[in-house]
Order: C-alpha cells, then sequence, then structure tokens
C-alpha cells in the first residue's frame, strides 16, 4: 500500500487491476480542485514548515509544498512511504485514464456545518464537471458524497453522470429512501449496515450497493454473501487475490 490520495497510490491501485479507483476531493483557494481525504492536512501523514493547514487556505502553489508521503499512516503500518510525494490535482488523477478502462469514484467532501472549507456546491459540482470534461470521461466516473447537495447539483448539470450517495447511519438503513433522496443510482454505506435484506431491496429498486471501507477476509465473505455490487478496500490486492480465489472475479 501507498500514501493515501497520492499518485503513488493511484498507481499502484491500477496495476493491481482494480474495477475502480476511490479518491476524496477538496478546493483550494485558488479554486483548484485537489485530491485529499480531508479539508484539513493531518499532520500525522503531512507535513510543511509553516502555514495554514486548511485546504480552502492555500493556492495550490503553497499546498504543493506539503510532504504527504514521508510519514507512514499509523493507521496503516504496512504502508510503503514515498518521500516528498505531494497531494496532487485532480487533473493530474483523471490523466491517468489512458492506463486502463477503470473508473474514478470521486467524492466531493463538502460540510453543512463547515462552509468555510469548500465553495458553494454548485460551484464545486461545476469545478468537477469542468475537469472531468477536459478529459472526456463522463462515462467512467461516479460522484458520491455524505452531502447530498454536490450529487444534486451535479444531477441538474451532468444528468448523466453516475452517483453514489454515501451513507453511514445505522439507524436509518433503509438504503433505497436514502439514495432517491439523494437522487443516485448507487448506495454506499458503512460495510457494517450491509445486510441481505437490505441489498435484496436496494437491487429491487434498480440501485447498486457498493460498501466502504471492508480489509479483511472476514468481511469480505460477509459482503459477498449479502450480493454486494462492490467493494472499497484500502488493501486493493489482497480483495482481488480473494476473490479471483473464489471465483467471484
Amino acid at each position: 500500500m501507498r500514501p493515501e490520495n497520492t499518485i503513488p497510490a493511484f498507481e499502484y491501485a491500477i496495476e493491481q487491476g482494480v474495477d475502480a479507483i476511490e479518491m476524496d476531493i477538496a478546493v483550494t483557494k485558488d479554486d483548484v480542485l485537489v485530491v485529499s481525504h480531508d479539508p484539513v492536512l493531518n499532520p500525522q501523514i503531512c507535513r510543511s514548515m509553516s502555514g495554514s493547514n486548511v485546504i480552502r487556505e492555500l493556492t495550490f502553489a503553497e499546498l504543493r509544498l506539503w510532504d504527504c508521503g514521508s510519514m507512514v499512516n499509523p493507521q496503516f503500518p504496512r504502508q510503503t512511504p514515498v518521500p516528498t510525494t505531494h497531494i496532487p490535482a485532480l487533473e493530474q488523477v483523471l490523466a491517468l485514464s489512458n492506463r486502463g478502462s477503470f473508473l474514478f469514484n470521486i467524492e466531493t467532501k463538502i460540510f453543512k456545518d463547515h462552509p468555510q472549507y469548500t465553495p458553494t456546491p454548485e460551484r464545486f459540482a461545476d469545478l468537477l464537471l469542468q475537469a472531468i470534461d477536459r478529459h472526456k470521461l463522463r462515462s467512467r466516473v461516479i460522484v458520491q458524497s455524505f452531502d447530498f447537495r454536490t450529487l444534486q447539483a451535479m444531477k441538474k448539470i451532468a444528468p448523466e453522470i453516475r452517483l453514489a450517495a454515501l451513507d453511514e447511519d445505522a439507524k436509518l438503513g433503509d438504503f433505497v429512501s436514502v439514495a432517491h433522496s439523494a437522487g443516485a443510482q448507487i448506495i454506499a454505506p458503512e460495510k457494517g449496515m450491509v445486510t441481505p435484506a437490505r441489498v435484496a431491496a436496494a437491487h429491487q429498486a434498480g440501485l447498486q450497493v457498493i460498501p466502504w471501507t471492508a480489509n479483511t477476509p472476514q468481511e469480505w465473505d460477509a459482503l459477498t454473501a449479502a450480493g454486494v455490487d462492490g467493494i472499497i478496500s484500502d488493501d486493493p490486492a489482497a480483495l482481488i487475490a480473494y476473490l479471483k480465489e473464489r471465483k467471484l472475479r
């Protein structure tokens, strides 16, 4: 495994033969879409000599001064560091499209209670669509989010792009109503929310179910038995080997 949300990580995943690469995006002060798990840089995995760690307060040039590859994420001790790796622009990741036919699963990191971290949902969606269109990738993109405002904004300007509603509220458990409220064709629940009955109901409603983030054979056993349509994992090589061994891929 490689440092998360970096070019080396995406190249590694593509080399393993994944069907899709998943990423999170934030927006810099000068409206450059960049790939980062959070809108606030994590000091456990990124470091710089000075400056704000809020991406929206940095220009892209300032953000490039951060090193996000030298330190191993303590949550993933098997990770291989790649010193001086920078946070990439989304455009750099989309440029990898010629290396295969895989999909780009792009999560918009936007928060109603922290509007200072991003532009408006409409501007966010517009910036994302511009990047997608510069690479002619509408048919190869899934846009997902916990904040459905960007999904609804994208649906208005590009209704053909597939949308995924991220869900972690186990109290609800109704995949169909959550996806419909977002205008999405895919429900992307936290792995522990998945049951065969919920998957069956989603399929009956014409939805796909792609849970996150499952990293062990025990978790994969439960998800494949429930009939999910895909699995988001931090360990693509192991997951692909698991699926091949069971003749599921």
